[in-house]
């Protein structure tokens, strides 16, 4: 459960701090810390800034950072980076494999209670909205992941398009099929899951979501200006190009159980560069829309922080408010 918190406003800032104030007093339990934001807004970087208090341990909320040989185009720190700024959740699992936000929430669960153990103040950075959602506001009893049922969702997809069973979810559950995106073919893919093992809507057995976070929520979200963040995200693909991104991409394609409808390799860019080095778009082409998917991503990612009405939004660009936020929180 977060403080509750709302936006920046001029006119209710005294209130709205003396209001932190006396919540966070009676409020005991320890202090976690949501740091959010669209991708190519600095997280990061505050991110290991913080750490180097040494009051604070890192835990990645990212979709991508997940998989290992996903480096260059996730943007992932590199390992002198991770040697030093060690993340919890990074590199954990081959991309041939499927994960699931219940599987994140656990996993985040056992960090964030060894960090509390040791004294530190676990820091979750990233910008997956569905991984913070599940951890901040708990998850219903859903079923654990079935590898058949979802080997057989994959075949189908494989055979008909992801768009074939985005309707079909949609036919049976009208809910969750307007609220996933048709091309999210993850959580597509564990909607029909959910509904083959259950037999109950995804949508229904949500509404009876658990909310059992045993802390105190700072959520902290950096939010660029919209021309900065498109530049920023302009060049840090020319970067990753530069990097080594397609060669990266090359040697992932080689792999005999990927394929482009796997989670891992619908990932902003991945699915962009595979398509290029199977020909079926020209580098322009590749250019364009790697960017542009980057932009969507972004997009999305905003507008799910708007919908964060707990959440302090501060300038991604003038971080010492949010420095100081996080320095009263800690008090």
């Amino acid at each position: 459960m977060a403080v509750p918190i709302m936006r920046d406003n001029p006119v209710s800032s005294g209130k709205l701090s003396r209001m932190h104030d006396s919540a966070a007093k009676t409020d005991t339990r320890p202090l976690a810390i949501f740091l959010m934001g669209p991708t190519a807004s600095g997280k990061t970087a505050l991110a290991l800034e913080l750490a180097d208090s040494g009051r604070f341990g890192l835990i990645s909320v990212d979709s991508a950072l997940i998989y290992r040989g996903l480096d260059i185009g996730s943007a992932k720190p590199d390992a002198a980076t991770l040697a030093v700024y060690p993340h919890a959740l990074i590199d954990i699992l081959d991309p041939e494999q499927a994960y699931s936000a219940a599987e994140f929430c656990r996993a985040a669960r056992v960090a964030m209670d060894t960090m509390t153990a040791s004294g530190r103040i676990p820091l979750l950075v990233g910008g997956t909205g569905l991984y913070f959602r599940a951890l901040g506001r708990g998850l219903s009893d859903l079923p654990q992941a079935a590898p058949a049922v979802r080997a057989q969702i994959d075949a189908e997809a494989v055979a008909h398009g992801w768009a074939a069973l985005n309707a079909q979810l949609v036919a049976l559950d009208p809910v969750a099929g307007a609220r996933i995106h048709p091309n999210d073919p993850q959580r597509i893919g564990r909607a029909l899951e959910v509904i083959r093992l259950t037999g109950e809507r995804l949508s229904a057995l949500q509404g009876r979501a658990r909310v059992d976070l045993p802390y105190r929520i700072l959520k902290l979200a950096l939010m660029p200006e919209r021309a900065l963040l498109h530049a920023r995200i302009a060049q840090r693909f020319e970067l990753m190009l530069a990097a080594g991104f397609l060669d990266e991409v090359r040697a992932l394609v080689q792999r005999p159980g990927l394929h482009p409808e796997l989670p891992s390799m619908r990932c902003v860019g991945y699915r962009q560069a595979w398509q290029y080095l199977r020909g079926e778009i020209d580098v322009d082409t590749f250019h364009r829309t790697g960017i542009e998917a980057t932009r969507q991503l972004a997009k999305r990612q905003i507008t799910w922080i708007r919908s964060e009405h707990d959440a302090f939004v501060r300038d991604a660009h003038s971080l010492d408010s949010a420095k100081c936020l996080i320095e009263k929180a800690m008090r």
